[in-house]
């Protein structure tokens, strides 16, 4: 019989019988298939099937169909939130199932809550929170739960809020994929995981997760003041072990530090001062009441660095980020990601421990490309008193820094922003003196590459421009300065003051 007839007896049946087969059944894929599926739908209006590509359901819409215009949606390995109430209640009738939400945009007022183990939601459906002061959806004390392919976001694109896009808090093995978390803007993050161990989170995107805010650091011993700046961070991974962070896309296409940007925000405006100069403040940004550090947040943050341990971070895609991967954790490989017009492509400090940078591409960077450094807080093993236990060291070094390539360094957005101070790498001392100092790092085979030097256009001649930063590596030379830095085989184009502040020992 031909795709035709087949299609005809179809048609004219008043009862559908259909054969489900896994993907990878006999035929499933086979050209006479997939011709009797285009008949089937281009060939009669009337009726419609979809069918998804690993045929976990399948979905007809009947029209005119013995006068009666129906639409169906067969399951085959789980609930479907649109036959309950709401999608709380399919949540909360499926726990440890997983529940499809369809295509659509479905609104909520309240925080969707994900528990139980192997729980999970997945579909192309979009859920739209309407209460700017709630999370949208919250997975929490469970293991193995999943969530795929929604989007979460908000009703009001243009609204600030000061809460997550999504929460995963207190779980095990638990998989965020392909998940959209589209116009979060706050402070908190667009995707958070807290004190969870072997997640994933892979092949998601977060587009517009900033906002205009304060940043109090009034009581802060390094600071003492408060001032106006863009705060946010795409994915905020803090107390957590074994994290996967992969494939995913962080963007901010609203809130980027254009000189235009800071004018209409008044952003590094200082509001508040405390009554005595912190003595690391210098007295020009304290008599003028501006800080240039007003782009605050990351891309992707891994913190609690006395906790947290063993993070991927591999093939991220990273833009128009303040940092665009933060590091305070020990054992961690950064790999393969593209970082890209954002103030530093990646720091770690406050004692990350035994990090491996290998194979990423930097471009636009502004500040720095590549930072290490103590942090506030670093220390030494502090022996246990009556009143506290012993705790390790929490230091800085034994690291690898291998096979990065560092362009246009200093041509990004922020480029108006700083001086010739900057530079691609950094090696800091500490922020306060009884911070360990940074040891034991091998640089090795990394590129430095000023594209200055193969001319740009500039009022439409082609010009050879001076490097945009000073030296192509920054050692700092005071406050427990870094020790035992090997540097091997790189090729560093070197700045307007030449390749680094101190000779580079291998």
């Amino acid at each position: 019989m031909d795709d035709l007839k087949q299609s005809d007896q179809l048609r004219s049946a008043n009862h559908f019988s259909l054969a489900f087969f896994s993907e990878n059944a006999p035929g499933m894929n086979s050209p006479r298939t997939r011709r009797l599926a285009h008949v089937l739908n281009g060939a009669n209006p009337s009726y419609r099937i979809y069918v998804s590509r690993s045929l976990l359901f399948i979905v007809i819409l009947l029209t005119g169909f013995q006068g009666v215009a129906q639409e169906r949606t067969v399951s085959l390995f789980g609930p479907v939130a649109t036959d309950y109430a709401s999608i709380q209640a399919a949540l909360d009738a499926n726990r440890g199932r997983p529940v499809y939400l369809p295509a659509g945009d479905h609104r909520i007022s309240e925080k969707l809550y994900l528990t139980g183990d192997q729980s999970g939601l997945f579909g192309p459906g979009r859920i739209i929170q309407t209460n700017v002061d709630r999370v949208i959806l919250e997975i929490e004390h469970a293991s193995q739960v999943q969530l795929r392919d929604i989007t979460l976001t908000r009703a009001d694109p243009d609204a600030e809020t000061r809460a997550e896009g999504l929460l995963v808090a207190d779980c095990h093995d638990a998989t965020i994929e392909n998940v959209r978390v589209i116009d979060n803007r706050s402070r908190a993050a667009a995707i958070s995981v807290r004190n969870s161990s072997n997640c994933r989170i892979i092949n998601s995107v977060v587009r517009n997760y900033k906002c205009i805010t304060v940043e109090d650091r009034l009581t802060h011993f390094l600071a003492g003041y408060a001032f106006q700046c863009i705060d946010g961070s795409g994915i905020v991974v803090n107390d957590c072990r074994g994290t996967v962070i992969q494939g995913n896309r962080v963007v901010e296409e609203r809130l980027r530090p254009l000189q235009a940007t800071q004018q209409k925000y008044g952003l590094g405006k200082i509001v508040k001062k405390a009554a005595v100069k912190p003595e690391r403040v210098p007295q020009q940004v304290w008599d003028s009441e501006y800080t240039d550090n007003w782009h605050q947040g990351s891309g992707i943050v891994v913190t609690s660095p006395e906790t947290t341990d063993r993070t991927q971070i591999i093939g991220n895609t990273i833009e128009y980020a303040a940092q665009g991967i933060d590091l305070h954790s020990d054992h961690v490989i950064v790999s393969n990601n593209i970082v890209f017009n954002s103030h530093v492509g990646m720091k770690a400090m406050h004692g990350s421990r035994n990090v491996l940078i290998i194979g990423n591409q930097f471009i636009k960077n502004d500040l720095w490309s590549i930072g290490l450094m103590p942090g506030a807080a670093s220390h030494a093993a502090i022996d246990a008193t009556p009143m506290e236990p012993a705790r390790p060291a929490n230091i800085d070094g034994g690291s690898l820094i291998a096979n990065n390539i560092i362009s246009d360094f200093g041509q990004g957005d922020a480029n108006w922003l700083w001086g010739n101070q900057r530079s691609p790498f950094l090696f800091d001392g500490g922020q306060i003196k009884t911070n360990p100092p940074l040891t034991d790092v091998l640089i090795q085979g990394n590129i430095v590459f000023d594209s200055g030097r193969q001319k740009t256009i500039v009022d439409g001649k082609a010009v050879e421009t001076r490097p945009t930063y000073r030296y192509a590596v920054i050692v700092a030379r005071d406050n427990n300065p870094p020790e035992g830095l090997h540097f091997q085989g790189n090729l560093f184009h070197g700045g307007t003051d030449g390749i680094a502040n101190v000779e580079l020992t291998p």
